[in-house]
C-alpha cells in the first residue's frame, strides 16, 4: 500500500511538472507566431491584389515598374471608366433630346390651346354678324330720332366688341375687287371712265381676324 501511494504521488508530481512546462512553452509559441506574422507583414508580397489590399511596394519591381497583373488590372479599370463615361454622355444626350422634345410639345400644345380658344370665341362673335347686319339696315330706314339713336348705341357696342376681339370689318367700297376677302354677287357695266373690277356696292360687310377671314364681304363690281 505504501508503495502504491508513493507511485501515485510521483505520477501526480510528473503531471504537475508537465503542465508547468507546457504553460511555459505556450507564451514562447505565441511569441514566435506573432513575430512570424510581423515578418510576413513587413515582407512585400510577391503578387498584387491579394487580400489585405495593395501597397506601392508590391506593385513595383526592382526598377519601380508595375507588375504584369497590376498593369492588366489598371488597363481594365481605365477601360471600365471610359465605358462609363461613354454611357454617361449617351444618357446626357438622350436627356437633352427628351427635354427639347418636351419643350417643343409644351409650346405647341399651348399654341394650339390658345388658337382653339380664340377660334371658339370667334365662332360666338360670328353668330352676332347677322344681328349687326339687321341693326345697320334698321338704322338706315329708321325715321324716329330717338329710336335711331338707340340703334346707333347698340351698333357702337358691337363695334367695341369687335375691337376687343381684334376683328376688323371688310368694307371695300370704291376699291379694287379682292377675291381673298370679297365675294362678287353681281356685276354691272362700268360708267364712262370707270375701271373694271371696282367695288360699286357692298351688300354685306365681311370680317377678318388676325389675317383670317371670318366672313367674306358680298359686293357688286363693275364688269
Amino acid at each position: 500500500m505504501e508503495l502504491f501511494k508513493e507511485e501515485n504521488t510521483s505520477n501526480r508530481c510528473l503531471k504537475v511538472e508537465k503542465k508547468k512546462n507546457k504553460s511555459a512553452e505556450e507564451p514562447k509559441s505565441e511569441q514566435k507566431e506573432a513575430k512570424a506574422a510581423e515578418d510576413a507583414m513587413a515582407t512585400p508580397s510577391a503578387e498584387c491584389g491579394e487580400e489585405g489590399g495593395q501597397s506601392e511596394t508590391c506593385c513595383k519591381g526592382e526598377k519601380g515598374e508595375k507588375c504584369e497583373k497590376c498593369e492588366k488590372e489598371g488597363s481594365a479599370s481605365e477601360s471600365e471608366i471610359e465605358k462609363l463615361k461613354a454611357e454617361a454622355e449617351d444618357l446626357k444626350r438622350k436627356w437633352y433630346s427628351v427635354t427639347a422634345e418636351y419643350e417643343n410639345y409644351r409650346k405647341r400644345t399651348a399654341f394650339e390651346s390658345a388658337r382653339r380658344y380664340a377660334e371658339g370665341r370667334a365662332d360666338v362673335v360670328k353668330g352676332l354678324f347677322p344681328i349687326a347686319d339687321n341693326l345697320e339696315r334698321a338704322l338706315l330706314s329708321c325715321k324716329d330720332e330717338a329710336t335711331k339713336k338707340g340703334i346707333e348705341m347698340v351698333v357702337t357696342s358691337f363695334e367695341g366688341l369687335l375691337k376687343e376681339e381684334n376683328i376688323e370689318a371688310i368694307n371695300p367700297l370704291g376699291s379694287q375687287f379682292d377675291a381673298e376677302k370679297c365675294e362678287a354677287i353681281m356685276a354691272l357695266d362700268p360708267e364712262a371712265g370707270e375701271e373694271s373690277g371696282i367695288v360699286k356696292q357692298v351688300y354685306r360687310k365681311g370680317y377678318i381676324q388676325n389675317g383670317k377671314v371670318l366672313r367674306y364681304a358680298q359686293v357688286v363690281v363693275t364688269k
